[in-house]
């Protein structure tokens, strides 16, 4: 499991509520479920991967998140998860005050894009920067917003919600493996994972 993946399991108490936004082929899900016990559900856009979640026996509903998550109640579930999929979202602010109506709490993670490789490429080459964990050309990324770690704490307290855990992270083997960023986590941390409440703990 991805290394962000397993902060985030971490992070989740046993025998809750979860829904993950954008849950790929439910990886996280299928973790949480056997490990956690917890109550899983998942939307994911993507056929196939809606289709690999089903054989792993998890409740996966198709369809675009912002669409999706409308129609459920307040306080639905205790952790809404959104893993590497805030920077594919068009209207952000939009979803945010969604998952922190439906959800007690949200847990989002999303690649950097002020780490040091992504502006050492920018300032030496001139091109859209790219590494490893923002692989894509500019022409061909399904990635529509840049985020940093730094922009990312502004722009929940603009919102009026609270940071409750965050973990920067800083990655290697694939995202397989990593280890927390403690200083200057905005140049050197690949990802940052973010706890959000809407008050205190």
């Amino acid at each position: 499991m991805r290394y962000d993946l397993k902060v985030i399991s971490s992070w989740i108490k046993p025998g809750t509520k979860v829904m993950d936004l954008g849950c790929g082929n439910g990886e996280l899900l299928d973790f949480l479920k056997r490990d956690k016990q917890v109550t899983a559900y998942g939307i994911e856009e993507h056929e196939e991967k809606v289709a690999n979640c089903v054989a792993r026996g998890l409740n996966v509903l198709q369809g675009d998140i912002n669409a999706e998550i409308i129609d459920y109640p307040d306080d639905s579930f205790d952790y809404i998860i959104v893993s590497q999929t805030l920077q594919q979202i068009y209207r952000p602010g939009i979803l945010l005050d969604n998952l922190m109506r439906i959800g007690k709490k949200a847990i989002v993670s999303f690649p950097n894009f002020s780490h040091w490789s992504m502006r050492l490429g920018l300032l030496f080459y001139g091109n859209a920067p790219k590494n490893p964990q923002l692989p894509y050309e500019w022409h061909d990324s399904p990635n529509i917003r840049v985020i940093t770690i730094k922009d990312f704490r502004h722009f929940i307290k603009g919102h009026g919600f609270v940071i409750l855990r965050e973990a920067d992270i800083n990655t290697s083997r694939r995202d397989l493996s990593g280890r927390l960023v403690r200083f200057f986590p905005n140049l050197r941390a690949t990802y940052g994972i973010f706890k959000i409440g809407r008050g205190t703990k």
